[in-house]
């Protein structure tokens, strides 16, 4: 049992640090979300008598990953929940202020008394593959620039031209890298084979579904992992005159949305499992919106069942 709990409010910036000790007080510390600022906030906890508290933070963005593997790394236990878990908590403590200090304390009280599973640290590999997609992504401006250049004047078409010709350049090395990195490691490699056994997702998206699902053991079942994604829907209903339409929480990794988005359409439109879906749920007066959105989440739960058993995707099981 851990008698000390840090609750970390996150930042791109910063990180409001809120531990609450077995006393039942607690101290409040506010550090960069930089190496320097991991750095102090160990030798705080050391101050403190609290070397070895757990730890919890939220899901939100990316912004988290480096604190989080951090402290993981430091040999503390680390837990990274679900914002909607602490929205509720908050809400069940009739909670109304809202500040950087006070919702690092709300997540230290969470901690507290909810004890949740600890996080599991990506490999270093995995890391890696994430640091590239995520610069692939960074680099689609590619797309802007072409827009630009056909309508650009002369004064200024030499130079997007050329920045055009440097972002080709940069986005073909890092295909090379990804690549290579994927074929040197076995066990990525493998995994590699077995989403390339799902029609309707290309190199790309395999990439970023490697880069984030590659330990399909981090998630307890696929419902978590489109959590994680936030494409598990979100109801708003209430006694007989509530009845919003059923929306996409979005509470999670934004990153992976938008790269589901493109193999959901073709997928439903260019294969025959995606067809078959696209159909049965057309024929239920479902929106086409609604549909792409359901097929992102669907996309989801088969990468998790081919990941998780091993086994190449089987269009049988996915026909009705």
């Amino acid at each position: 049992m851990h008698t000390y709990h840090l609750g970390i409010d996150v930042a791109k910036a910063k990180l409001d640090c809120a531990l609450l000790r077995p006393d039942g007080k607690y101290r409040n510390k506010v550090v960069e979300n930089n190496l320097k600022g991991f750095n102090a906030l160990t030798a705080w906890l050391k101050k403190q008598a609290a070397t070895q508290p757990h730890v919890c933070m939220e899901a939100t963005g990316i912004y988290w990953e480096a604190v989080a593997g951090h402290l993981a790394v430091q040999g503390m236990t680390v837990s990274v929940i679900n914002p909607a878990q602490l929205k509720a908590f908050g809400q069940s403590r009739l909670v109304r202020t809202k500040t950087d200090k006070l919702d690092a304390r709300l997540i230290a009280a969470f901690c507290q008394e909810r004890s949740p599973a600890p996080w599991q640290a990506p490999s270093a590999s995995e890391q890696a593959l994430r640091a590239m997609v995520l610069r692939m992504d960074a680099l689609t401006m590619r797309t802007q620039e072409s827009n630009r250049l056909e309508v650009a004047r002369d004064a200024i078409k030499a130079g997007i031209a050329h920045h055009i010709d440097w972002l080709d350049a940069e986005i073909n090395t890092l295909s090379k890298m990804i690549h290579t990195h994927i074929d040197n490691d076995p066990m990525l490699k493998n995994k590699e084979r077995l989403l390339e056994s799902i029609p309707g997702i290309g190199e790309r998206t395999i990439a970023a579904l490697l880069a984030y699902y590659a330990n399909p053991a981090c998630f307890g079942n696929a419902r978590q992992a489109v959590a994680y994604a936030g494409l598990d829907p979100r109801q708003h209903q209430s006694g007989s005159s509530v009845n919003g339409k059923p929306r996409l929480s979005k509470i999670g990794h934004a990153f992976l949305r938008k790269s589901l988005y493109m193999p959901a359409m073709v997928t439903l439109y260019k294969t025959d499992w995606g067809k078959r879906f696209r159909n049965r749920l057309s024929a239920t007066g479902k929106a086409p919106k609604l549909i792409i959105g359901a097929m992102m989440r669907k996309l989801i739960h088969v990468v998790f069942g081919v990941l998780k058993s091993g086994k190449m995707f089987s269009p049988e099981l996915h026909m009705g």
